[in-house]
C-alpha cells in the first residue's frame, strides 16, 4: 500500500520571486506639544526680529523654529499682523522692565538723578536692541490702535517721565522753564539719539560704535546741566 505523498508548499511560478514579508509599520510619531505654544511662538518671533529685523518675521518660520506644523500657530495668531502685535507687546514689556530695574536702584530723594537713570536705561536698551526698538517706536510694523498692551505701557512710561521731571521742578532742581517744554525736550533727546544710532548716523559725527553708550550718557548729562538750577546729579558710568 502506497503511503500518501507529503504535501509541500506551493512554489512560486517560474520567473517570479517569492514575496518578501512586509515590515511592521512604525508607530506614528507623537506630535510635539508645548505647554504654552503662544509664548514659544512669540519668543521665536522675537529671535527672528533680533536676527533679521521686523521683515524677517513670518508665522510659518516662527512655527518651524517652535517645532510645530505650519498650521499650529493660527489658533493663537491668525495672521502675521496678530503675531507682530504680540511681538511689539513683548518688546515693550522688556523695555519697560529695563527702565523699572534701573529706577529701583536710583536715589529716591533725587528726582533729577532718577530722570538720568531713566534716560540712561532708555538709551542703553534701545542701542542693545535696535530691531526691537524699531518695532515699538514705529507705526509701520503693527497696529498701535489695536495693541492695548503697548499703548498702556507707553502711556505709563510717558507719565513716569512727566512725574519725575515735575518732582524735580517742585524740588527746585530745575530752572525757571516751561515744564512741558522740558518734558518734550527730554523725550526728543533720548529718542533722537536712539534713532541716530539705529539709522547708522553716529559714525558720520565721529562717534564709533564702542563710544556710543558713553556719548549717550554725556549728552544726557549736558541736557540735565542745561535744565538744572545749578545742582546737577553726579555723573555715573
Amino acid at each position: 500500500m502506497r503511503r500518501p505523498a507529503k504535501t509541500s508548499e506551493k512554489s512560486p511560478p517560474a520567473g517570479r520571486r517569492p514575496a518578501k514579508p512586509r515590515p511592521a509599520r512604525a508607530p506614528a510619531a507623537k506630535p510635539y506639544h508645548h505647554g504654552d505654544l503662544r509664548r514659544v511662538l512669540i519668543d521665536a518671533a522675537m529671535q527672528l526680529v533680533g536676527e533679521g529685523g521686523p521683515d524677517a518675521v513670518s508665522v510659518r518660520e516662527a512655527a518651524r523654529r517652535a517645532g510645530v506644523s505650519p498650521g499650529a500657530p493660527f489658533r493663537h495668531f491668525p495672521s502675521r499682523d496678530a503675531l507682530m502685535n504680540a511681538v511689539a507687546e513683548e518688546a515693550q514689556r522688556r523695555f519697560r522692565a529695563e527702565i523699572e530695574a534701573a529706577l529701583a536702584d536710583a536715589p529716591s530723594g533725587d528726582p533729577l538723578g532718577r530722570f538720568r537713570c531713566l534716560g540712561i536705561a532708555y538709551l542703553r536698551w534701545a542701542m542693545k536692541n535696535p530691531t526691537h526698538f524699531e518695532i515699538i517706536s514705529s507705526r509701520r510694523f503693527f497696529d498701535h490702535d489695536r495693541s492695548a498692551g503697548v499703548s498702556s505701557d507707553n502711556a505709563e512710561l510717558i507719565g513716569l517721565t512727566e512725574r519725575t521731571l515735575a518732582e524735580a521742578f517742585s524740588a527746585g532742581q530745575l530752572g525757571r522753564r516751561d515744564l512741558k517744554q522740558v518734558q518734550i525736550a527730554g523725550r526728543s533727546l533720548v529718542y533722537g539719539f536712539a534713532r541716530m544710532h539705529i539709522d547708522g548716523h553716529l559714525p558720520r559725527w565721529g562717534v564709533a560704535a564702542a563710544e556710543a553708550e558713553r556719548m549717550a550718557a554725556d549728552i544726557l548729562d549736558l541736557f540735565i546741566a542745561g535744565i538744572g538750577a545749578g545742582v546737577a546729579p553726579a555723573a555715573k558710568a
